[in-house]
């Protein structure tokens, strides 16, 4: 086994309801909304100004987290006005019930603002989420710890002091003979400017677009630039084929307040099965997307999976 060089912290944000959730069937969109909203009132000192056009724009919590701009003289994205968020938001989507699970992924230097984040989740379940307004209490939050992050212990609760964190991230185990990887919220990935759907997908296309966000944020939020043969694994990874192919379209469409339109965010869900010694120079980077997710829209939680070891498949062709 050995670590990656990207730091991160995950933890588990436990809430109660009075009634069932009755939120909408996705509801990451709904969480991010009312977290930058909490944030942003929590943190922002100057009303009413853009937070490009304010003083501490290069300084303040809430933009380095939600609109993360590129710091000048940057290497890399300089074209663009944001880069990669420094957080996931993790979903789970058949919850019932009064008792609520909240993930969140924090990367980088974005540990540091964590008493942030539970001030303002909390804040913003007790004001209530989704258009039903459901309220929802904090009543604990969880930090995993351990080589596959599944050892939990508490670091918030409101009758205690908040602790806080360190980083902990993921131990690369070693590659098992075959994988299988199971598709837990829709993935948007790209190929040639077009979405990419079940029938054309290639494990090249979800690889390129994790490689680049994990480089991303190791560049943007832990100063250390990733050390990759980038153009050679992207290369050798339109050669890997997947297996017993289990892949499905998720129509899902979300409200943007900021564009004051409606956005079409479908992506794919199912599952593939991948050749473990086909794998050896990518599975690191595939073991840590669990946690970085992968695709457009990982802050609302998009682009989630998770790996197991997996059966010899029935047959060998994608």
């Amino acid at each position: 086994m050995h670590s990656f060089p990207l730091s991160l912290a995950s933890f588990e944000f436990r809430f109660q309801t009075d009634t069932p959730t009755g939120l909408p069937p996705y509801p990451g969109s709904a969480w991010r909304g009312a977290l930058g909203w909490s944030l942003k009132r929590t943190v922002c000192v100057i009303r009413h100004t853009a937070c490009p056009d304010c003083l501490l724009y290069r300084s303040c919590v809430y933009p380095y987290l939600f609109e993360t701009p590129p710091p000048p003289g940057t290497s890399k994205m300089r074209k663009y006005t944001a880069a990669p968020h420094p957080f996931v938001l993790q979903i789970e989507t058949r919850q019932q019930g009064t008792d609520y699970r909240l993930g969140l992924v924090l990367i980088g230097r974005a540990i540091r603002q964590f008493p942030y984040f539970v001030h303002a989740l909390g804040a913003a379940g007790g004001q209530g989420i989704g258009s039903q307004r459901r309220a929802f209490d904090l009543r604990e939050v969880r930090q995993a710890h351990g080589p596959e992050l599944a050892r939990w212990t508490t670091v918030y609760a409101p009758d205690q002091p908040l602790s806080l964190p360190e980083s902990d991230s993921p131990v690369i185990p070693p590659v098992p003979e075959w994988i299988g990887m199971e598709i837990l919220t829709p993935l948007r990935i790209k190929r040639d400017n077009h979405l990419v759907t079940p029938a054309r997908f290639r494990f090249a296309d979800l690889f390129s677009a994790l490689l680049r966000r994990i480089s991303l944020l190791s560049y943007f939020h832990t100063g250390q630039p990733l050390d990759a043969d980038f153009a050679g694994l992207i290369q050798r990874a339109a050669t890997i084929e997947h297996h017993q192919p289990r892949l499905y379209w998720y129509d899902w469409t979300r409200y943007s307040s900021r564009q004051e339109t409606t956005l079409e965010m479908g992506g794919m869900l199912g599952s593939i099965t991948l050749r473990g010694q086909d794998l050896a120079e990518f599975w690191p980077y595939l073991w840590l997307g669990q946690w970085t997710h992968a695709g457009k829209g990982a802050t609302l939680g998009l682009g989630r999976y998770r790996l197991q070891p997996a059966s010899l498949p029935d047959h060998t062709t994608g």
